[in-house]
C-alpha cells in the first residue's frame, strides 16, 4: 500500500512539473448595430467548428521544430458568443426551437509564425461559413479575412493573439455588415 501511495505521489508530482503547453487568450469582439432592424424575429443559432486541428498558431523558429499554440478559450463557442450578441444588437432573437435557423462553421482559425532572434512575420487567415436557412430556402455565404505582421525580435504570445483577434474581429464585422446576408434576414425570419 505504501507503494502504490509514493508512486501516485511521484506520478503527481511529474505531471504538475512538466512543462505546459503555451496558451493565449482569444475573445473576438461582436460589431453592435446602433437600431434594430428588426422587432422579436427569431432564430436558432449553431456552431460547428471543422478545422482540422484544434491549435490556433502555429510557430516556426527555425530550428527544425514548429510550435502549436492553442487558446485558453473554445474557438467555436467564443465565435458564436459574439455574433449571438451582434444578431441580438440587431433586434434577432436567439431561441431554441425557431424554424429559422443561423448555421455558424469556423473552417480556419490560424496565425502561422516564422521567426528568429531578429525577426519575426506572422500570418492570420480566418474562414467563417454562415448559413441563414428558413423554410422558404436558405443563404449561404463564406467570409475570409486575413493579415500579416512583422516585427523585430522573436514575436510574442501576445502579438500573435493580437493579430488572431484582429483578423477574426474583421471577419466578425464583415459579417455584420453584409447586406445582403441582414437582408435575407430581415425579409424572411
Amino acid at each position: 500500500m505504501r507503494k502504490l501511495v509514493l508512486a501516485a505521489s511521484v506520478a503527481l508530482l511529474a505531471a504538475c512539473s512538466a512543462p505546459q503547453q503555451e496558451q493565449i487568450n482569444f475573445m473576438p469582439k461582436a460589431t453592435l448595430s446602433n437600431s434594430d432592424l428588426v422587432q422579436g424575429s427569431t432564430f436558432t443559432l449553431t456552431s460547428k467548428d471543422v478545422r482540422s486541428a484544434q491549435y490556433v498558431a502555429l510557430v516556426d523558429s527555425g530550428r527544425s521544430n514548429i510550435e502549436p499554440i492553442h487558446s485558453k478559450q473554445n474557438v467555436r463557442i467564443a465565435i458564436e458568443n459574439a455574433l449571438a450578441e451582434q444578431f441580438n444588437s440587431q433586434g434577432f432573437r436567439s431561441t431554441v426551437n425557431s424554424e429559422n435557423s443561423v448555421v455558424v462553421e469556423i473552417q480556419e482559425a490560424l496565425v502561422t509564425v516564422k521567426h528568429s532572434v531578429m525577426e519575426n512575420e506572422m500570418d492570420g487567415k480566418v474562414t467563417i461559413e454562415v448559413t441563414a436557412e428558413t423554410p422558404k430556402g436558405k443563404l449561404v455565404k463564406t467570409y475570409t479575412g486575413t493579415g500579416s505582421r512583422s516585427g523585430m525580435l522573436s514575436a510574442s504570445n501576445e502579438e500573435v493573439e493580437q493579430v488572431l483577434n484582429d483578423v477574426t474581429n474583421l471577419v466578425v464585422q464583415e459579417i455584420a455588415n453584409d447586406s445582403e446576408l441582414r437582408t435575407y434576414m430581415q425579409e424572411r425570419f
